[in-house]
């Protein structure tokens, strides 16, 4: 009879239409980042720009780290559409007219320009994280956290399969100005499912004014976990993801550095993403239903640390797409979980009164490695070599394992925060 129950909630978890959402926004969320990531490096080394700028495109991304500070102004005021539907729609449009704008220019000559639209792409993609982590947060109940941070994280990854894999493929028959538009117009997908979703009921009331809107939720944040224990989770926060970021920052000019064509990347590596984020985002919601947040992110968190040392081996043996495909299945998996572990946990640590300002803070941490360290990725690479920097990602994985016995020990979750701050 538990048994029977257990499953009957495992199904319910599942299936049902906040978990819907939660996919769809999560492609909406990941597309333009990936736009970055993965479609702007390719495109750029297509065009042979150094590794070392390449690199430097990272800093482009510094909205990810910062958005905290406009975050109260999403949570202050509410246009049209509601709080949520309102600032969802008019930033996605923007990201839709942005992406399109790459296709203005040409990198061999106009590198200064890629990089004006690249920063536009990134304050836009971390305003849109901002009010979509948001949504997730008050639409879901405590304990669809873990499944529906798993299935947005994974649907966020699956993502890359546009600017990762058909935007490369395409690159190959078609010109790049084609390729971006084409790029641009899955965002429609982000508008459409904001155009019919609906608005979260308030957990509160919005702030009476702004004051209110950014220092209560900084004042509440510190009350609630005291001032020791919520500097711990924030470091944590900081570097649980550190070594992974690294690693992936250069994945792309990597697969195409090492021997493999941009149509091996689009198709060998790309599918290898897709099964095992499909497989990830099922497995990983299901161990954490079971297992809770906390005993998920220890095990994930070995994984993780473990797939790094896959594209180690990729260095060595070269250009075999056999290993191209395991190397990217068990990385795409391991670092899928991680990441919807740490995406899950971040959202219980919030206050359903304060989401937007809080979810932003604390994801802010995760982008600060990626934005800083990735920065440097391209002088390490060509100062000790692919294989070498790979090694240093893995060691660089380990000090945010170390803080666990501290911020989520072994052992059950706690009870979720209280919503009146």
């Amino acid at each position: 009879m538990n048994e029977s129950a257990t499953q009957t909630g495992l199904w319910a978890a599942v299936f049902n239409r906040r978990m819907l959402l939660c996919i769809l926004t999560g492609f909406s969320s990941g597309l333009p980042l990936y736009v970055l990531y993965q479609m702007v490096p390719a495109w750029l080394r297509s065009a042979e720009v150094d590794l070392a700028t390449i690199g430097l495109f990272s800093l482009i991304a510094f909205p990810y780290t910062w958005k905290f500070l406009w975050s109260p102004l999403m949570d202050r005021w509410t246009p049209p559409l509601g709080r949520r539907r309102g600032w969802a729609l008019l930033i996605q449009i923007g990201l839709m007219g942005a992406l399109a704008a790459f296709a203005l220019f040409d990198p061999r000559e106009a590198t200064g320009g890629i990089a004006a639209v690249a920063g536009v792409v990134a304050l836009l993609s971390a305003s849109q994280d901002v009010v979509l982590d948001a949504y997730r947060r008050e639409i879901l109940p405590d304990h669809e956290l873990g499944i529906g941070n798993s299935m947005f994280v994974n649907a966020y990854r699956v993502s890359s399969l546009v600017p990762g894999s058909l935007a490369l493929i395409l690159a190959d028959q078609l010109p790049w100005s084609v390729v971006n538009l084409v790029v641009a117009s899955f965002m429609s997908v982000g508008i459409l499912t904001t155009w019919l979703m609906p608005e979260p009921t308030l957990a509160a009331p919005p702030p009476v004014d702004l004051r209110e809107a950014v220092v209560e939720p900084f004042r509440e944040f510190f009350a609630r976990n005291g001032t020791r224990q919520a500097v711990l989770v924030l470091v944590f926060m900081l570097l649980y993801k550190l070594g992974d970021s690294m690693a992936t920052a250069l994945a792309t000019p990597f697969y195409l550095d090492t021997g493999f064509s941009m149509t091996e990347v689009g198709t060998v590596a790309k599918a290898a993403a897709l099964w095992s984020s499909i497989v990830g985002g099922i497995l990983g919601g299901l161990i954490m239903v079971r297992a809770g947040i906390q005993r998920s992110l220890w095990l994930f968190g070995v994984v993780q640390i473990v797939s790094i040392l896959g594209f180690a081996v990729l260095s060595e043996v070269g250009p075999d797409k056999t290993v191209l495909f395991a190397v990217v299945s068990f990385e795409y998996l391991g670092v899928g979980l991680g990441t919807a572990a740490l995406v899950a946990f971040i959202a219980r640590s919030t206050n359903r009164a304060y989401t937007a300002t809080q979810l932003a803070l604390l994801t802010s941490l995760t982008g600060i490695p990626r934005t800083l360290a990735n920065a440097a990725t391209g002088y390490i690479v060509e100062s000790i070599g692919y294989t070498s920097f790979f090694l240093v990602c893995t060691v660089l994985s380990i000090p945010g394992m170390l803080l666990l016995p501290w911020v989520a020990p072994w052992g059950d979750d706690p009870p979720e925060p209280p919503a009146d701050g």
